[in-house]
C-alpha cells in the first residue's frame, strides 16, 4: 500500500487522519511543521503528500513550491481552511495535484487520494522487464511494489530507453542528460545507475566494463 506524508499542525485532526488512513491499509508519517515535513520530502520516499497551509516554519504553499523547484514530482493534495478562489489558484499553479478545503469528511479524503494514486495507471508507460515506468510521476510499479525515483535517475533511464541494446558511455550520459548544466562526476552517475539497477535489477542495465551501461531488451 501507498505511503503518505502529512503535514498538519492541528495534532488532534492530525491523528484522526492519520488513524483513518491507517486502518485502511496506508503508511503514514506525520509532521506538525513545514519544516521537518520538507526534510523529509526530500530524503524520503513517498507516494502522495498531504499538506496542510498555515503551519509552523515553512509553509505549505512554500513547501510545495521547493519541491516543484527541484523537479520533486510526488503527487500533493492540500487539506486547508484556505477557501477563498485566490487560495485555491495559488494552489493548483504551484503544481498541486488537488485541493480539499475543511471542513471535509475522511472517506472524501481518501476517495482523492485514491484516484490520485490510480491516475499513474493512466499515464504514459513504458515496460521494462516485469515493471512499469511512468516517467512524470518518477515511478516503477511491479504489481503493488512502487518505487520512486530521482529525477535525474528518471532522465537517465529514458535516454537509456531511446538507446535500448547500446551501449551509453558516462560522458554521452553527461553531455544528453546535463546538457546545459554543471556536469556530474563519473561517481555521481554510477551512483544513480546503481540505484536504477538495484531496483530493475542488474539484468536490466548491463555493466559493460570500460565502456559504459546498455539497457537489455528483456
Amino acid at each position: 500500500m501507498a505511503t503518505l506524508l502529512l503535514l498538519e499542525d492541528d495534532l488532534i485532526l492530525q491523528e484522526i487522519i492519520a488513524e483513518y488512513l491507517l486502518e485502511r491499509g496506508y503508511t503514514v508519517d506525520t509532521y506538525l511543521d513545514g519544516e521537518k515535513a520538507l526534510e523529509a520530502a526530500m530524503t524520503r520516499q513517498y507516494d502522495m503528500l498531504l499538506l496542510d497551509v498555515n503551519v509552523p516554519e515553512i509553509d505549505g504553499f512554500e513547501m510545495l513550491a521547493y519541491l516543484r523547484e527541484i523537479k520533486n514530482s510526488t503527487p500533493v493534495i492540500f487539506i486547508t481552511s484556505l477557501s477563498s478562489i485566490k487560495n485555491l489558484q495559488k494552489g493548483f499553479s504551484l503544481g498541486a495535484n488537488d485541493y480539499l478545503k475543511k471542513p471535509f469528511e475522511l472517506a472524501e479524503l481518501c476517495i482523492r487520494i485514491e484516484h490520485q494514486l490510480q491516475s499513474l495507471i493512466h499515464e504514459k508507460e513504458y515496460v521494462i522487464g516485469d515493471f512499469q515506468f511512468y516517467p512524470q510521476n518518477q515511478t516503477l510499479l511491479k504489481g503493488e511494489q512502487r518505487i520512486a525515483l530521482k529525477h535525474k535517475e528518471v532522465q537517465i533511464l529514458l535516454y537509456l530507453l531511446r538507446k535500448q541494446s547500446v551501449i551509453v558511455s558516462l560522458d554521452e550520459l553527461i553531455e544528453n542528460v546535463w546538457a546545459g548544466e554543471k556536469s556530474p562526476t563519473y561517481a555521481t552517475i554510477r551512483t544513480y545507475i546503481k540505484n536504477l539497477r538495484k531496483a530493475l535489477g542488474a539484468e536490466a542495465i548491463e555493466n559493460i566494463k570500460g565502456s559504459g551501461y546498455r539497457l537489455n531488451n528483456l
